[in-house]
């Protein structure tokens, strides 16, 4: 079994710009090939019936961090693995710096710009405003265009709910005259839930976007249900977790019984938790190396848990031990 930390050992003080060791490279490939049989996994989206591969790739932090370096042959071989791998939603926003501009450069040069499922979001309301001016909203949307260079984007959802009237208006009209396909609403926000579960309630949206992990089991109790009922496909984001469900599992053995599941590793058993509630439609772990973007499409790979085994996976999570409090710079 090759887990993500022998990854991290295998390449330590090899910078992103260099090309995977092939060997590694055939090892893992060898690895999902036998322990992760069959095809990446798909669901419908509820509204269209569109199939979706589970698995897809978010572009928040790791993302932008490695465009700011200028050296984004990283990031080329973790686009081209996404499509080649058969995963295509590439998740973005105007506010991840350099993401959007990045990637659509990127997939243009690469020519895959027609296999990714482009999501990105609107939102043009300042910190301590509360409502969006509709000619800026416009503009980032029009931005978003130009960046992939494509005539229409799959999904535009409204980031951290902000002013809903005004920003999701204007994706209804853009919808309507076929420039966007699907559209939604986004939060990681628990104190926004309440408000997101109205707009699911009064809303014709495709999709909601929230924050949804094995340690972050929040949107289980209202969100994920009422999503199903609605009819409304999910994205999750931040899927490994807010108490850095790596830092927590160094050191521990993936239990025996992940094999049950056909999880080889901790990412694919944190992600297969996810894929397994039939409400969510993709999730889109950030990374920026290739090998990571193999190792998270195996959890979207092979048996999944039913509800006997993903309690069992909460449970073994839950007594992992919490990680310490990041040092603060200085401190």
């Amino acid at each position: 079994m090759i887990s993500r930390r022998d990854w991290f050992g295998a390449t330590l003080g090899v910078g992103a710009s260099l090309a995977l060791s092939p060997r590694l490279l055939r090892a893992l490939e060898e690895s999902t090939r036998l322990l992760q049989p069959g095809a990446l996994l798909k669901r419908a989206v509820p509204s269209s019936g569109e199939m979706l591969p589970v698995i897809g790739l978010g572009s928040s932090a790791t993302f932008s961090q490695v465009a700011r370096s200028e050296d984004v042959s990283a990031l080329k071989e973790v686009l081209q693995t996404m499509v080649d791998r058969g995963a295509s939603v590439f998740d973005t926003a105007p506010s991840y710096g350099a993401s959007e501009q990045t990637a659509g450069n990127i997939a243009n040069e690469l020519g895959i710009a027609n296999k990714v499922f482009w999501a990105t979001k609107v939102n043009v309301v300042g910190r301590g405003a509360s409502t969006a001016d509709p000619a800026a909203a416009r503009a980032q949307i029009e931005a978003s265009f130009a960046k992939f260079k494509v005539p229409k984007i799959d999904l535009i959802q409204v980031h951290n709910l902000a002013d809903v009237p005004t920003q999701l208006g204007i994706l209804k009209e853009m919808k309507a005259q076929g420039r966007i396909r699907y559209t939604g609403v986004t939060t990681t926000s628990d104190n926004q839930y309440d408000r997101l579960a109205e707009i699911m309630r009064n809303e014709p949206i495709d999709f909601i976007g929230v924050d949804y992990a094995v340690d972050n089991r929040g949107v289980e109790d209202v969100i994920l249900p009422l999503a199903q009922e609605r009819k409304i496909g999910v994205l999750v984001y931040v899927p490994f977790g807010r108490t850095s469900l790596f830092r927590r599992a160094a050191g521990v053995e993936l239990p025996a019984w992940a094999k049950d599941i056909d999880a080889t590793t901790w990412a694919q058993f944190f992600l297969k938790y996810i894929v397994s509630h039939p409400a969510v439609t993709v999730v889109t772990p950030a990374t920026s190396q290739a090998k990571n973007m193999i190792d998270n499409i195996g959890g979207g790979m092979g048996r999944l848990p039913d509800a006997a085994m993903r309690k069992r996976m909460a449970e073994l999570v839950d007594a992992l031990p919490q990680p310490a409090p990041a040092r603060r710079p200085g401190y």
